[in-house]
């Protein structure tokens, strides 16, 4: 079995061409579903079938991409993978499913925040949470008053905003 390599003597990158083939499948699943879908293009000829097909081609481009970064860049110590970041931000995902219908939209995406935070290395929840839930009351705002789409409300919102 002989040993690929390219022209700097490095293995092409497998990672790569794993990451391109997911995105070709992927782009494959969604070029089969946008032609599944019925052609209602009506007078511009552009119909609801046809964004699943655009995605599809750019996500072929990204494959190809990747095959060529691969090629080109091969192999390399990645470096080791910290846990702790992650399971800040999934935890803080999972406490904002779960607190979302009791204490309300602003606190539940505070705390997600202020997770999140935590996870880029800024553990002053002091002052992150308070950031967070300044941030999710604009968007609550946002929402429920000017685009009159309804978050789940808690005691916060309807101080400020009314029931």
């Amino acid at each position: 079995m002989s040993d690929q390599k390219n022209a700097d003597g490095r293995r092409p990158g497998g990672a790569a061409f794993f990451v391109a083939a997911l995105l070709a499948a992927l782009g494959c699943l969604l070029l089969w579903q946008g032609l599944s879908i019925p052609d209602k293009g009506g007078y511009a000829g552009i119909g609801s079938g046809d964004l699943p097909i655009f995605i599809a081609i750019c996500l072929w481009l990204l494959a190809a991409a990747h095959v060529w970064k691969g090629m080109r860049e091969g192999s390399h110590r990645l470096p080791r993978q910290e846990p702790l970041p992650v399971l800040f931000i999934v935890g803080g995902l999972a406490m904002q499913l779960i607190l979302l219908k009791p204490l309300g939209f602003s606190i539940a995406s505070g705390l997600l925040f202020a997770c999140t935070a935590a996870a880029f290395g800024k553990r002053r929840i002091h002052i992150s949470l308070p950031i967070g839930i300044g941030f999710a009351l604009v968007v609550y705002g946002v929402f429920d008053r000017l685009l009159q789409l309804n978050l789940p409300a808690g005691v916060l919102e309807n101080l400020i905003f009314g029931g």
